[in-house]
């Protein structure tokens, strides 16, 4: 066997197979072992390979691998291969043994490979590959096989079954040899009874042995296929060969297997050269091949190319909060595609925490519940593409739905704090003046749903303070006050008028004016002093006298310090006292908290009032009324309205953001205050649409973002129209065309605009939506301008303008057929084919057509006749004989006129010779005669075909072939034999269906030649059954189809019955037995494990029985010998 090819050295250049050829071609008759496309970094792994070797049949044979692994992360996997297809992992037993180590020391892995007893099946190509990873490595080695004499080694039975008794051969001089050497093969038997040659099989091996020395061109096939083909997957690929004869059979093979025709696979035979047509090529299809002629073949193999798969729709950013779910969604442009997900260069796996879907060319990456490690950059690989987006995970808000209010308490009174949250399981702490407060039998915390409250039993004065609510995992704190009342009985009383001492620093930006930030909590003490403890009154309006608090009463928040102890806290908007002062309280500020507020206080002594302005400022509201105005090819003029309500502070400008349809990230466009109502985004994409939205900015803060505009999209009207000529003119009309623009753009074209006018006169159009127009209704003789304008959704484009203009008048042009090559000699087609001839011409104006047969008109019922005004057809869907004939085609303008003839001849296959005789006998030769057939087809006759049978075996042989006379001389008869003859016509089309047959016989009489017979004697061939091979135990692989097999010989003809476990196995489709020429085999369909058990067959005829057997093991393969292989 020859050596596989080996790769060129290092740094040298390499030239570039062609596109229908792999990068390295083979010679002709030279094979790569196992040869397959890489998927993996080819790397030197290999310390020692194995290595070609010539083994002694019987013999044991060894072969060691060693591998470095001081650079592999983990064990590498080793395959032992056979051939391209074949593991031999799955064959290991008693003749094929492997062996595995590992040296710590200097970190190499051996593999050993034995093969015990080398029989002949074991030559071949072998390979050997090492995967780990991202690398791999593989060599190949031979295997060739010499016999070492009658007793070495074991009797191999395959090699019995082929050995025959050899004859001995008869000395033959040298001359003998050179004639058979330079002799056709049709002349070998006769050459052998010439000389008295007897082993005429013998010799013709010895024969091929000498002639395998020289080298011999092949005499089937003029050109054999390459050596390799590679194509793409799901294109097709054609293989062709050209034969020597043109008759020949061919058989077309993959990996060994006959191809038949189908959709799939086409076959194709044009003379000598016979094709090959793989239609939609897929990974399957990668094979080898083979061309079977006769004896002769011609070997190739295919290699089917996978297609990138590319990312049709990429990922886009995510922004969630946590607990949320997440999904990644990619879309790619083949459905079988695998896709690899990865996360800041971590490959994803399919855990508790990662999900993978897949439906179609869709792929989902899932995350149930995001919490804050999931934040960062998520990558999907394809084998042609990669896209990534970021996630942002967001800490969920805490909403407080009710606030801790400020509590006014006498002793023994009962104290209560109060808070509602969003969350039902946030947890919190209570602290006490920076203090946690701790639980006793007087003070209770309970939590209940959203609500938290604190309880304090017997107020003490030592209770006092502020109090502080804090949840869990959030800055966030909510504060209140207690305040403990102490009654005090003066048994001394005096009066003081009352008086309201303001404290106009702080809060206030002018005199009685306070500003607070809606939201904010409004907190406003006002000492009051007098005695008897004045009477506090609150009201809010224009008039002191207006009790009304911006639709809403205050309750009648009339109090004196004595009544006002047991005043409610729970409301947003309340009054608290204390000793000589009063606070009035709003919590969670709004816009209809601001006005003039009033307060007035009474006591028996006097009265005394003030007024005091709240003024509320917020965030503005959003803008309104965002629109494009404008758009460019990547700009676009963005307009909004300012916001009604600036929030109480004049607004310092806007802020913009876009995004595209259909994704939920938003771009900050920029980051200083736009002051203007107008803006325009750059650095957009043509095509893509977009929406914007604009954010308010004042001293507060931003507001809310607007509503989203209409969606956008950013495009430029076309280029002009090119190459814009005139194609025709006629009276009234003229024929424009003209070449779509260079730039379209993503608006594309939704059509063209036709203007034209008289030569400085008005302009007059039309639209268009192809890239030609005939303008009809001109003026005739006028000159006339034209141009063309093309649209789309951004506007029109430049016009293109005819340089010059044109004059409407027809010219007119003389007829002219323009007779296809073909049609100007004998058009000829067989019977029941379409005959379809398309004839062009030319003139102006439009011609007037006449067709003609035989000088008579056309009947259009036999042919169909269809005209233009530039070509006319004639069409016959089944052409038969009466069809022939001369056709003429007349083109005729006014009293200018163009004529043609065709012939046109429908052809078929001729009818039998007639008069078919045996007109002489002599030696052992005949001579027939014959007359031509009656019918010719319609065409001459190119010769006849003649062929024998002798009345005998009555079957026909080949005599003559391409006869071009009605009579032959056959020759080479044999004697004794009476011989009949029969001849067939040939034509064109091909030979007759039927034959004329000869109406007298030949018969070749013996010349007294007497055969002497030898007596006979019967040998007695009768013999009880006997196996001369036993059956095997063997250990098979659970959905891998075994076999089992054994030999017998008897006669008469043994009945084979095959058993499992001592039972008959009957018609079981599972099971399917074969007996060749005594070769016994039971094959047995996918084995499971209740197939394993022992086998017998037994062999009975009327002379006795006998019977072997053997056990059968299978097994299950696990995942660890599953990732060996």
């Amino acid at each position: 066997m020859p050596e596989p090819k080996k790769p060129g050295a290092k740094g040298e250049k390499v030239e570039a197979p062609p596109a229908d050829k792999p990068a390295e071609e083979l010679p002709e008759d030279e094979h790569v072992p196992g040869e397959e496309p890489q998927m993996s970094q080819i790397s030197g792994l290999f310390v020692e390979k194995p290595q070609t070797v010539t083994a002694i049949k019987g013999k044991n044979v060894t072969f060691v691998a060693k591998v470095d692994s001081s650079q592999m992360l983990r064990k590498p996997t080793m395959k032992w291969l056979k051939g391209k297809w074949m593991d031999l992992g799955s064959k290991a037993g008693k003749h094929l043994q492997f062996k595995e180590s590992y040296d710590r020391n200097t970190k190499i892995y051996t593999y050993e490979l034995t093969i015990v007893k080398v029989v002949d099946g074991d030559a071949g190509g072998y390979r050997c590959e090492v995967t780990s990873k991202d690398k791999c490595d593989s060599c190949t080695f031979d295997i060739s096989v010499e016999d070492a004499g009658e007793d070495a080694g074991e009797l191999d039975f395959s090699g019995l079954l082929k050995k025959r008794k050899q004859k001995e051969e008869p000395e033959i001089d040298v001359d003998v040899w050179e004639i058979l050497k330079n002799a056709k093969p049709c002349d070998y038997e006769k050459i052998a009874f010439q000389y008295g040659i007897t082993d005429l099989r013998g010799l013709l091996k010895r024969l091929k042995k000498m002639k395998k020395v020289e080298p011999k061109k092949s005499d089937a096939f003029l050109k054999k296929l390459g050596p390799a083909y590679s194509v793409e997957k799901g294109k097709k690929i054609l293989l062709n060969v050209e034969l020597s004869d043109s008759n020949a059979q061919v058989r077309w093979l993959r990996n060994g297997q006959e191809i038949k025709p189908s959709a799939k696979y086409i076959f194709e035979s044009v003379g000598g050269i016979r094709k090959l047509t793989i239609n939609k090529c897929t990974l399957a299809d990668d094979a080898a091949y083979e061309c079977v002629v006769g004896e002769e073949k011609s070997f190739t193999e295919v290699f089917v190319q996978e297609p990138p798969v590319t990312i049709t729709k990429m990922l886009d950013d995510i922004h969630v909060v946590v607990g949320e779910k997440v999904e990644f969604e990619v879309e790619v442009s083949d459905e079988g595609a695998n896709v690899k997900w990865m996360k800041d260069g971590v490959e994803l796996s399919r855990d508790g925490k990662y999900r993978f879907k897949k439906d179609g060319t869709k792929h989902w990456l899932i995350i149930n519940e995001a919490t804050a490690e999931d934040i960062g950059t998520y990558y999907v690989y394809t084998s042609g593409g990669e896209s990534k987006a970021e996630l942002e995970v967001e800490e969920k808000e805490l909403e407080v739905l009710q606030s801790i209010a400020d509590l006014t308490l006498k002793a023994a009174e009962q104290a209560v704090f109060k808070c509602e949250v969003s969350d039902e399981k946030v947890t919190g702490k209570w602290f006490k003046d920076g203090v946690e407060v701790t639980p006793s039998n007087r003070i209770k915390m309970t939590h209940i749903g959203r609500t938290h409250k604190l309880v304090i039993d017997d107020v003490k004065p030592e209770d006092a303070g502020d109090y502080t609510f804090v949840p869990d995992g959030y800055a966030l704190s909510l504060s209140a006050k207690l305040n403990f009342l102490e009654i005090k009985i003066d048994y001394v009383p005096r009066q003081e008028p009352p008086k309201i001492h303001l404290d106009t620093t702080g809060s206030f930006v002018n005199k009685n004016t306070i500003i607070v930030v809606a939201g904010n909590k409004l907190r406003f003490d006002v000492d009051i002093t007098g005695e008897p403890p004045p009477t506090v009154s609150w009201k809010k309006g224009d008039t002191p006298s207006d009790s009304d608090f911006a639709g809403e009463h205050l309750d009648q928040l009339k109090t004196s310090m004595e009544i006002h102890a047991g005043l409610s806290t729970e409301g947003r908007v309340r009054v608290e006292t204390r000793k000589n002062l009063s606070c009035f309280v709003i919590e969670g500020a709004e816009r209809s908290d601001e006005g003039l507020y009033h307060i007035t206080v009474t006591n028996p002594a006097g009265e005394d009032k003030a007024d005091i302005m709240v003024k509320i400022v917020d965030v503005p509201d959003p803008p309104e009324n965002v629109k494009c105005t404008a758009v460019g090819e990547d700009s676009a003029s963005i307009q909004w309205d300012p916001p009604k309500f600036d929030g109480g502070v004049p607004v310092k400008g806007y802020l913009m953001e876009r995004k595209k349809k259909g994704s939920s990230r938003w771009t900050r466009l920029n980051f200083d205050i736009y002051e203007s109502t107008t803006y325009e985004a750059k650095k957009m994409i043509e095509g893509v649409l977009y929406e914007m939205r604009v954010f308010a900015v004042n001293g507060i803060g931003i507001s809310q973002p607007s509503a989203s505009s209409k969606p956008f999209m950013p495009i430029a009207p076309t280029s002009e129209p090119t190459r814009l000529t005139v194609e025709d003119v006629t009276d009234g009309t003229c024929a424009l065309k003209w070449l779509p623009p260079e730039r379209i753009g993503a608006g594309g074209i939704d059509g063209y605009i036709i203007e034209y006018c008289i030569e400085g006169g008005e302009a007059h159009g039309g639209l268009c939506y192809r890239n030609s127009y005939r303008v009809r209704g001109l003026p005739v003789g006028e000159k006339m301008l034209f141009r063309v304008t093309a649209v789309n959704i951004a506007g029109r484009s430049s016009p293109a303008v005819m340089a010059q203009a044109v004059t409407i008048r027809e010219i007119v042009e003389r007829p002219k057929i323009r007779l296809p090559r073909q049609l100007r000699t004998k058009y000829i087609k067989r019977v029941g084919e379409k005959v379809n001839l398309v004839i062009p011409f030319q003139g102006k104006p439009r011609p007037v057509v006449t067709w003609l047969k035989d000088g008579a008109p056309l009947d259009t019922k036999l042919v169909n006749i269809r005209t233009s005004d530039v070509d006319t057809i004639l069409f016959i869907r089944q052409a038969a004989r009466e069809h022939s004939g001369q056709y003429t085609l007349s083109v005729q303008i006014e009293n200018m006129e163009e004529k043609v003839t065709l012939e046109i001849q429908i052809v078929d296959k001729p009818g039998p010779p007639i008069a078919v005789t045996v007109t002489d006998v002599w030696g052992f030769n005949a001579a027939l005669e014959w007359k031509p057939p009656k019918d010719n087809g319609n065409c001459e006759i190119t010769g006849y075909t003649i062929q024998k049978a002798d009345l005998k075996t009555k079957e026909w042989f080949m005599v003559l072939e391409h006869n071009r006379r009605p009579s032959c001389t056959v020759s080479d008869l044999v004697m004794g034999n009476e011989y009949t003859f029969r001849v067939f016509s040939e034509n064109i089309c091909g030979m007759s269906d039927d034959a004329g047959i000869s109406k007298n016989t030949a018969a070749i009489t013996k010349t007294g030649l007497k055969q002497k017979q030898q007596p006979y004697k019967e040998k007695d061939m009768c013999s009880s059954p006997k196996f001369i091979t036993p059956l095997v135990d063997r250990s098979v692989i659970a959905g891998y189809s075994a076999a089992i097999s054994c030999a017998v010989r008897g006669h008469p003809k043994p009945k084979i019955i095959w058993m499992k476990n001592k039972m008959i196995i009957g018609e079981n489709p599972k099971y399917l037995m074969q007996n060749n020429q005594g070769v016994l085999t039971l094959n047995i369909r996918k084995p499971s494990l209740f197939d394993g058990g022992k086998y017998t067959c037994r062999a009975i005829n009327d002379l006795g029985q006998d019977e072997v057997e053997c056990k059968l093991e299978v097994r299950v393969i696990t995942e660890k010998e599953e990732a060996k292989k």
